[in-house]
């Protein structure tokens, strides 16, 4: 409705819905296909496209505030939100922190960065809403420790200063939430009740994001690093895997 103009192209996220893709899982399709190499010319050629076609529509759908949803372009309307049997959750499909991040670690990732306009738009939909802590609120993951971790890889890949005020604020912020026994977690209550952000029991899932922000920011050497990465370790299963019951 918003681009009838635009191609459509992308992948979904759901096994069972192929009409419907969404823009938080294109750029790690875009990432994979951009470093891939097909056996023959042919093949080589419809990557290239893929990739190209994939671009193009996520570019088509960033939204007026510079910022990306996950399924649509500036469907922030609150007014459906008031309807009162509004009672399971959000209505509308408002651009999200997260998202916009990865799409960010994807232009990076093609060989774009911070001085083309629609990036620098992210970037300043991004800065604006970093909380006042240091972290980034998380739509579509649990949650400030998510969000933080999207954002962090982002801003590095398209060419961002990772010295800056803001990204030692933030890598403070998860420092200063990491669990005594290593790991990072967060609960989902942490939605609903902002005092307990950054606050659960340690999961791989929640250390793993942790930990990939600290890297972006350069803390390959950051004690909490090797305490996170200790904790991943002890707590891995005989079979490969981590439990997580959460």
């Amino acid at each position: 409705i918003k681009c009838p103009d635009l191609e459509p192209s992308g992948w979904s996220f759901e096994f069972d819905n192929q009409l419907y893709p969404d823009i938080d899982d294109i750029p790690i399709v875009v990432m994979v296909l951009n470093i891939a190499r097909m056996g023959d010319a042919e093949e080589e050629e419809q990557r290239k496209q893929a990739v190209s076609r994939a671009v193009k529509w996520i570019i088509g759908m960033q939204s007026s505030n510079g910022g990306w949803a996950a399924f649509d372009k500036d469907n922030d309307s609150q007014v459906i939100s008031k309807l009162p049997f509004s009672d399971f959750g959000e209505l509308v499909d408002p651009p999200s922190v997260d998202v916009t991040a990865h799409v960010l670690e994807m232009f990076g990732r093609i060989g774009w960065e911070e001085n083309q306009s629609q990036i620098q738009q992210a970037i300043d939909y991004v800065r604006n809403r970093q909380e006042f802590d240091g972290s980034w609120f998380g739509r579509w993951g649990v949650n400030y420790i998510y969000g933080t971790a999207a954002v962090l890889p982002g801003l590095k890949s398209v060419g961002f200063d990772m010295n800056r005020p803001e990204i030692i604020d933030a890598t403070n912020w998860l420092i200063e939430h990491q669990n005594t026994d290593g790991g990072w977690g967060e609960t989902c209550a942490s939605y609903y009740d902002p005092s307990l952000k950054g606050i659960g029991a340690s999961t791989a899932s929640q250390t793993s994001w942790a930990i990939i922000a600290l890297l972006a920011a350069g803390l390959q050497r950051e004690d909490s690093v090797r305490k996170g990465l200790s904790y991943l370790v002890s707590t891995q299963k005989i079979d490969g895997t981590w439990n997580e019951p959460e």
